[in-house]
């Protein structure tokens, strides 16, 4: 069993270090969050945080500011409020993790497959960044407006596309920007067998995989850059605040049903 934790950048192929040397954009201003959902606490190497090694060198080299998480190291209480020791939990480090992902332009969240499905952790993630849907921007918009999102997903079965699926619905559900290409993932043979990082995997030299990594880690950024420089979605047509001062005022926020 891998026991290390990851605090390296990928030696990227000479087509991705083209590309970042090339660059004509200043992304120095964004700040990306990784959200590992692994079932794997730390030490312990995760397969899932090895592929997005590529996604985070091609960041760091265009100097984006970037913060890892793995979510199963904290205490996370279940529910959809936004903090959770408000209504009955002793312990909840929610709070502390959204103000980080609040702070971000551009959230990836990594998955693992299991049963064809992303880990229990990610769908608490799902649930408690639902939890914040209620929350506003100065314009008035949903909170996540103008942040961008994107997946990673690893596995030994089939499933990536599915759970990629599943992802970037809820994101742009709760107001996150998908780009094109925002998902990438790597998928070992069936049954038994090497993940990503193990020897003789074929996983970092797969040739689709990285294509699909470097395209999503390169969208982000763009799409990141252009809502900044715009100030955002354009607030018209989509004021939670306005609509609720208007015809619908008297409607129960429907984010805790």
């Amino acid at each position: 069993m891998l026991i290390y934790k990851m605090n390296f950048l990928m030696e990227l192929n000479k087509k991705q270090q083209e590309m970042c040397s090339t660059s004509q954009w200043d992304f120095s201003d964004l700040k990306a969050v990784f959200i590992n959902t692994t079932l794997k606490r730390s030490p312990e190497a995760s397969h899932t945080e090895g592929l997005w090694q590529i996604s985070k060198t091609i960041l760091e080299k265009n100097k984006v500011k970037i913060e890892e998480i793995r979510l199963v190291d904290y205490k996370i209480a279940f529910g959809v409020w936004g903090d959770m020791t408000e209504h009955g939990w002793d312990v909840d480090d929610w709070p502390m993790i959204y103000n980080k992902v609040k702070e971000a332009d551009i959230l990836i969240i990594g998955t693992a497959i299991w049963l064809g499905e992303k880990t229990s952790v990610c769908t608490q993630l799902i649930e408690r960044l639902y939890a914040n849907s209620h929350l506003l921007n100065e314009q008035g918009q949903y909170a996540d407006y103008g942040k961008v999102g994107g997946c990673l997903v690893t596995g030994n079965e089939d499933g990536a596309k599915h759970c990629a699926m599943n992802i970037l619905y809820s994101l742009q559900h709760l107001g996150y920007v998908i780009p094109p290409q925002a998902d990438a993932g790597w998928l070992g043979e069936a049954g038994p067998g090497p993940s990503y990082l193990d020897e003789g995997s074929g996983g970092p030299e797969n040739d689709f995989t990285n294509r699909n990594t470097t395209f999503m880690t390169w969208n982000l950024m763009h799409m990141a850059r252009m809502l900044k420089d715009a100030g955002g979605i354009p607030a018209h047509g989509n004021q939670r605040a306005k609509w609720d001062a208007g015809c619908r005022f008297d409607f129960d926020n429907p984010a805790y049903r």
